[in-house]
């Protein structure tokens, strides 16, 4: 399970960094106390460098490098350049003030994965929302939030979207239940805008849209809503993530991540398919 905790919110370029580091030291035949020994610190410090709950110091890593034997000044430079970028802020740095820790780590995963997929049971995904829904969907979850702590929340949130329309966009797949069409959010006109977003957006190459009718009755993650992120690059593993009103939830662990993925492929083959979803939108935008 990963660790978002404050500073420890992992980039994507971090975890990968963290896993190299490990596959050196296995390679090396250096254990965690080992390698812990060398640098003065605990073997839990070097394990939660592997498992990127923290940032990667240029001097430890210039160390521990030299203890795994990598001593090319080329291969050493150039993965201290690597550590360098990634501890470099990412974009949404600058929505610090609004933005959860916790929160922090979805975004890289979202910026960075191939694959999105995700169960919302209550409202649109915040990649596919309008800014008036975004902005009547947070103003309900944050009741006592200040209006300029809502604008910088709406304002990061279509900001995320930017990554649907970029070159190699991930592929987005979403089952929506359908309480997520027929509840009401922010009135009429925002409902009728966010559902012809909803049009426009399913017809993306890159967007798959699938409805759960309430005539499917029960499915496997009737408990919530989830996301699954899976990327190209083979250092790291396929993440799940669950939020609830006080924080968000990682996994990364085979097992944990395969249950969520057999549920969505259950969900998937149950929902209506993903070619009858706008005719499924464009009978509800009618009904609005």
């Amino acid at each position: 399970m990963m660790d978002p905790r404050p500073g420890g919110a992992p980039t994507v370029l971090r975890m990968v960094l963290g896993k190299r580091l490990q596959d050196l030291r296995e390679q090396a035949g250096v254990s965690l106390e080992q390698a812990g020994r060398a640098l003065d610190v605990t073997h839990a410090t070097i394990r939660r460098m592997e498992r990127a709950e923290v940032g990667l110091k240029l001097p430890y890593v210039e160390k521990l490098l030299t203890t795994y034997g990598v001593v090319s000044p080329d291969e050493v430079s150039g993965f201290l350049a690597l550590v360098r970028e990634a501890n470099r802020p990412g974009w949404w740095h600058s929505f610090r003030d609004v933005l959860p820790h916790w929160f922090s780590a979805f975004v890289s995963l979202e910026g960075e994965a191939a694959v999105i997929r995700a169960y919302e049971p209550h409202y649109v995904p915040g990649l596919l929302q309008t800014p008036a829904y975004a902005r009547a969907t947070l103003r309900a979850g944050l009741p006592h939030g200040a209006a300029d702590e809502i604008d910088r929340l709406v304002t990061l949130r279509i900001e995320r979207q930017s990554l649907l329309r970029r070159d190699k966009a991930p592929l987005l797949w979403f089952v929506m239940d359908e309480t997520v069409l027929r509840r009401p959010i922010g009135g009429r006109e925002v409902m009728r805008e966010q559902v012809d977003a909803l049009l426009e957006v399913a017809d993306l190459p890159n967007v798959r849209l699938q409805i759960m009718p309430f005539a499917a009755g029960p499915h496997p993650a009737m408990y919530g809503p989830f996301h699954i992120f899976r990327f190209q690059l083979q250092e790291i593993p396929d993440i799940a993530y669950v939020e609830s009103l006080v924080g968000g939830v990682y996994f990364d662990e085979r097992d944990d991540v395969s249950t969520f993925l057999e549920a969505l492929d259950r969900m998937c083959a149950q929902a209506a398919p993903a070619q009858s979803t706008k005719s499924i939108l464009a009978g509800m935008r009618k009904e609005i």
